[in-house]
Formats: C-alpha cells, sequence, structure tokens
C-alpha cells in the first residue's frame, strides 16, 4: 500500500470516473487502474464497483476512501512541518494565555510581532492555567504564557518578567487618599477576586493570608469586570500593575500600591520540549522585552 494507491482511490471516489481520476492524477488511465487494482488485492475487498456508466464505492470501499483521505491529510501534515523547520517564523502560532494576562499583555506584543514576525499570525486562547498545561502537552496549544511556579514534566519554560499588584478601591472609599496600603488591611474590607481555579486570585490570597482566613470575598468572572464593580462601589480589588497602567485610568476608582515589598508575580512562557519551532519562542520573548513600561521588571 502506498500514498500514490491512496491518491488514486481518492481520485475515482471524487471524479467516478477512471479515465477522468487518471487526467487528474497526471497518469494513464492503465497506470491508475493497476493501482487500484493492485491494492484491492493486497486488501483482498473490493474498492469500486464498475459499469459502463459509472463507478461507485462499495459499502466496504467508502469506509477505505474515508480513511485514505485522513492517511493523505496527515501525510500533507508532514510536509508542512519540514515547511516550519525550513522558516520557524512562518505559519499561525498557537498561543494560550491565562486571563490576568491576555488583555493586557497582546496589545503590547501584537503590534512589535506584525514588524518582526508578520508572517506568523498568532491564534490566541485565553484559559486556565490547568487547561493551558493540559492543550500544551496534548498539542492544541504551541506556547503559553501563564504565572510561576509551573514545574510540569515534557514542559519547560522561560521566566520573562516580575509585576506588582495593587490595590484598587472606588474614588470615595476611605482609602482613597491613601498613598500605600498593607496586605493585611484588606482582611478588613470587601475584597473581589477572580473565580476560584484562576492563579491570580491563588497568588492575592497567598500575598494577604489574613484574607483567606477572615476577609470577605466575593468574585467576578474578569479583571475587567472586577474593576467595573469596583467603579460600582462594590468592593476593593487587587490587580496586577499591567491592569492597572496609565491608559486604564478611570475617574470612578482610585489606585494604590502596596508597602515595600509589593507582592509581586513572576510571569514566564512554556512550550512542550519536542516543539521544534524555538525561534517562534524566542521572537514571542524578544516582543515582550521589546515592550517600553514601567509596570514590567524583566528577568534577566
Amino acid at each position: 500500500m502506498t500514498l500514490i494507491e491512496l491518491k488514486f482511490v481518492m481520485a475515482v471516489a471524487q471524479e467516478r470516473n477512471f479515465r477522468r481520476a487518471a487526467e487528474k492524477c497526471f497518469v494513464t488511465q492503465p497506470a491508475l487502474s493497476l493501482g487500484i487494482k493492485k491494492l484491492e488485492q493486497e486488501l483482498n475487498v473490493m474498492i469500486f464497483e464498475r459499469s459502463r456508466s459509472d463507478v461507485t464505492p462499495t459499502e466496504i470501499g467508502a469506509k477505505i476512501i474515508e480513511q485514505a483521505s485522513r492517511v493523505l491529510e496527515e501525510a500533507g501534515r508532514i510536509k508542512q512541518l519540514a515547511e516550519l523547520g525550513k522558516n520557524q517564523l512562518k505559519g499561525a502560532l498557537k498561543l494560550g494565555m491565562i486571563h490576568s494576562v491576555g488583555p493586557y499583555l497582546l496589545p503590547e506584543i501584537i503590534p512589535i510581532l506584525r514588524k518582526t514576525a508578520p508572517d506568523m499570525p498568532l491564534e490566541v486562547e485565553e484559559n486556565l492555567t490547568a487547561n493551558l498545561e493540559a492543550q500544551l502537552r496534548n498539542g492544541v496549544i504551541d506556547v503559553a504564557i501563564i504565572a510561576l511556579p509551573f514545574d510540569v514534566p515534557g514542559l519547560q519554560y522561560k521566566a520573562l518578567y516580575d509585576e506588582e499588584f495593587d490595590v484598587v478601591v472606588p474614588s470615595h472609599h476611605h482609602w482613597a487618599t491613601r498613598k500605600q496600603i498593607k496586605p493585611e488591611e484588606l482582611s478588613d474590607e470587601k475584597v473581589l477576586l477572580l473565580n476560584s481555579g484562576h492563579c491570580f486570585s491563588n497568588q492575592v490570597t497567598q500575598a494577604c493570608p489574613e484574607l483567606s482566613r477572615k476577609g470577605e470575598v466575593l468574585q467576578g468572572n474578569s479583571l475587567e469586570t472586577i474593576r467595573n464593580m469596583v467603579a460600582s462601589n462594590l468592593g476593593i480589588t487587587v490587580l496586577p500593575s499591567s491592569a492597572t497602567a496609565e491608559r486604564y485610568n478611570n475617574p470612578l476608582i482610585k489606585v494604590i500600591p502596596f508597602t515595600s515589598p509589593a507582592p509581586t508575580r513572576r510571569i514566564a512562557i512554556a512550550w512542550r520540549k519536542s516543539f521544534v519551532r524555538l525561534e517562534a519562542v524566542e521572537i514571542i520573548v524578544d516582543a515582550i522585552k521589546a515592550i517600553n513600561s514601567d509596570y514590567m521588571k524583566m528577568v534577566a
């Protein structure tokens, strides 16, 4: 059984005519007929029923044609992989991101990547860390932007940058005129955080342990939803400094830093150890390092 024989089968299935199928495959009709007959003899089944007016698949032939289509499609992907090996910055890159990074990092790196990797469009997937981990291992995504720690067999990562956390309160809150906030003070307030399962919520409660013991915590689906809840005077929150940058200024809220040393998180890029497009990983790293921002402290 060869790929050429499977191509002959697909051509006949599509054309329902041996002559037209042979023309489509750029071979003579006897050569095509011989190839299909050889395959039928090898499999000991009849793939097609022939008549003077038509060629139709047998019942088992229809199943063989369906499988042949999948085999030829996968064989085509081998060629695609080879092409990617020649030019690793050509072709879509499937990029996963945790929810608390994606909305703030993407607007920064996309303009850079349009210049440095114009033939590498991003296919972005936002998800929880646990889901991104599974998608990386299964090849659903190529790389992921996650928060450390992230020690997973078969995957590797490179630390990118650190960013601090800020307290965000309504503009008329009694803390609105404060210059700094201590982490332990949060337990006295109604605090809005992302739903459980989001690594950022876990990082906040680890930085402010009193919060999980005696604080009143409400949950939201996204950081932007939570920001709007704060603006509506439903509580206070903690956001990564990427989400409190100047372009997100809102007159209804006030951003206050923590006392030093402020709680921080470290952001990294992760990929499968078997992933061959390492130049694509590096171009993402370079794009992030090229961001001119006060909130990102790059890791050497």
